[in-house]
């Protein structure tokens, strides 16, 4: 499926013919959508406005979405173009309300953008939601400017149906920092511990995140999608706003992020994507995460700070 020249160590995940057959077997086609009953564990390759008919209203607990950013991009063949503002708005109105109608009243909503594009999602989406808050996470990818700041940040809008009733689990996203001034009390450590990996304290997340990896050819969650999200990045979201067993809706599954992700994380998924081939990446990435369901910077049911365990 790609022939692209890899060095021996490159572990960016691609799908060969033979894997092909197999690899279906993961994925529903749009048409056989319309007869589904059971939309828990489905991956659906087919255009996102013809779909949404086909699910039902409130069976979401978690929406993660990563739509396409206002920015002229090439995903695999399908252009995105760069519009004007009212445009781009006009643009996410065509499915954005009706995504919102699959979120179950106590549920929540995660939505994906740039510096470009956000205030436009901050707009279209407080027509639908209660926004919590944005989160900014550092994204240390990418060339730098000559003649502007290097854009090293993206934005995660947090938003709920009812303010007043909806989980999360600020426990399940708990922080491991390294303490670099080692504070005592009596000859004990204040609020840290030591261990055979150094010195660390446990902290509450902010909302901005300084501890992520965007994925690259040596990581074995990487692919060729261009906006690929890292899997520690929505297993931060899937663990802080659902349950084990609640569904997450992804509409832009892109490469299977938010799939693997809740496989690892004992979640069911419900994601659509318009891209054959991105689909075949996301049920390879569906069937490696049943096999391995570590991600890279969580373990020990805490996220390390990046570089901080085994150059995690």
């Amino acid at each position: 499926m790609n022939s692209k020249s890899r060095a021996t160590n490159n572990r960016t995940i691609v799908v060969s013919s033979s894997e092909v057959s197999d690899l279906h077997s993961f994925i529903t086609p749009e048409t056989e959508a319309r007869n589904v009953k059971d939309f828990a564990n489905r991956l659906i390759c087919g255009d996102l406005l013809r779909v949404l008919d086909t699910i039902p209203n409130e069976v979401a607990d978690l929406i993660i979405i990563d739509p396409p950013y206002n920015l002229s991009k090439d995903f695999n063949g399908l252009i995105f173009n760069a519009k004007s503002t009212e445009t781009y708005e006009k643009y996410l109105r065509t499915w954005f309300h009706q995504v919102c109608q699959k979120l179950k009243p106590t549920g929540s909503l995660y939505l994906c953008g740039d510096w470009k594009c956000t205030a436009s999602l901050q707009r279209v989406l407080e027509e639908e939601l209660t926004v919590l808050n944005r989160i900014t996470w550092q994204r240390e990818k990418g060339r730098g400017a000559k003649a502007n700041w290097k854009n090293a940040m993206e934005d995660i809008w947090f938003a709920v149906k009812n303010p007043k009733d909806y989980f999360f689990n600020v426990e399940a996203v708990k922080m491991k920092r390294r303490v670099l001034a080692p504070y005592k009390v009596d000859g004990a450590p204040k609020d840290w511990s030591e261990t055979a990996d150094g010195n660390f304290r446990l902290t509450y997340p902010s909302n901005f995140w300084d501890d992520i990896s965007v994925p690259f050819w040596s990581m074995p969650e990487n692919t060729d999608h261009p906006t690929q999200k890292p899997e520690k990045l929505y297993a931060k979201l899937l663990l802080a706003s659902s349950r084990e067993n609640d569904l997450v809706f992804d509409p832009f599954a892109g490469s299977g992020t938010t799939c693997a992700v809740c496989k690892k994380l004992n979640r069911n998924y419900l994601a659509v994507e318009i891209n054959e081939e991105y689909c075949l990446w996301a049920a390879k990435r569906i069937k490696m995460a049943m096999q391995n369901p570590d991600i890279q910077g969580y373990s020990d049911g805490v996220f390390w700070e990046r570089n901080s365990k085994n150059l995690r």
